[in-house]
């Protein structure tokens, strides 16, 4: 009752002067685990649709030169197994993906297999903490039996529950900082304390959700965060939304694994958003979330690509949080 009394004050807490420093640990010698897959291009929606196959030939080709400069360790990306998928999705809506879209089924399933294969690794100290740049994205699946917002299967929601049964976590933080909401996600775990969803978005932008009046619901009230982040914000709007809201929430529920839907459709001179991160917002970003899973959870922190269309600014935003989470210089 404690904690859903903290959480509910959240927004009304005051930020600590600092945070507490990351301490050292266990992991600091692991590297960051990295999942590419020369598969996740194997599906378009249409020609010429934004959520393209270049999308992620671009992202790979610059972050495949970290793997061969041995600065991040190579995970592979396996299909999730129906069990794991039905954590979150109806077995019709996933017959139906199946039915009337294939290969984008196939490729969705491999996605959601990498993230999964990221918490092994993570869980098991493999590495310290892992980004999944995979396609398509995933926080705006449903139950529909159809493809919402370019996505199928919620990656990051499966991986919350994969994490809580085969790990046996209780308590699983998961930050989406893409320019939608996580409509997907919020959907997943509304009535659950046992996740704490923190979003920031546009609530007028696609799906036109996210209010920040929704909480959560009855066990689960308290534990949803929608912020509404109007056209036109920038690093200091994100930043400050981050330290004023998720950091109490986040202190209070202390957080067992943290999961980040990293969407760089927030970025700056995106086609499907007008939200203005910069490239250095994102790494400020990306050293806070790790801030948070250093001090509750070790560090362990799993990100999984969602959104990002103009592809120069995905890239160079892909690269500035995995130099963050793998604390290269640059």
């Amino acid at each position: 009752m404690q904690r859903r009394k903290l959480l509910k004050l959240a927004g009304l807490a005051c930020l600590p002067a600092s945070l507490r420093a990351v301490s050292a640990s266990s992991n600091e010698s692991l590297k960051t685990g990295l999942v590419l897959d020369d598969r996740f291009v194997d599906y378009q929606i249409t020609p010429d649709h934004p959520e393209s196959p270049a999308r992620y030939r671009q992202v790979a080709h610059t972050l495949n030169a970290l793997h061969r400069a041995n600065k991040v360790t190579s995970i592979a990306a396996t299909p999730a197994k129906v069990r794991w998928l039905s954590t979150i999705h109806s077995i019709e809506h996933q017959a139906s993906i199946k039915r009337h879209a294939p290969e984008a089924y196939a490729t969705a399933r491999l996605a959601a297999g990498g993230v999964l294969n990221c918490v092994d690794a993570v869980m098991q100290e493999k590495v310290k903490n892992a980004f999944c740049a995979s396609r398509p994205p995933g926080h705006h699946a449903t139950n529909t039996g159809r493809e919402e917002g370019f996505c199928y299967f919620n990656h990051v929601a499966i991986a919350a529950r994969y994490a809580q049964q085969q790990y046996g976590l209780e308590r699983i933080l998961i930050v989406d900082w893409d320019y939608h909401h996580g409509n997907g996600t919020e959907w997943a775990f509304y009535d659950d304390p046992s996740v704490l969803f923190f979003s920031t978005h546009d609530r007028d932008a696609y799906p036109r959700t996210g209010l920040p009046e929704r909480t959560g619901h009855g066990a689960g009230e308290g534990f949803n965060i929608n912020v509404h982040l109007p056209c036109g914000s920038g690093d200091a709007a994100m930043l400050a939304a981050f330290k004023e809201k998720l950091l109490p929430a986040a202190n209070a529920f202390s957080p067992q694994l943290v999961l980040i839907s990293a969407g760089f459709d927030s970025r700056v001179d995106d086609l499907l958003g007008c939200h203005e991160i910069t490239d250095d917002g994102f790494k400020a970003l990306t050293k806070m979330v790790m801030q948070i899973a250093a001090r509750h959870c070790q560090g362990r922190l799993v990100s999984v690509l969602e959104g990002g269309y103009h592809i120069p600014g995905l890239v160079r935003a892909s690269q500035a949080h995995i130099t963050a989470l793998s604390s290269l210089s640059g």
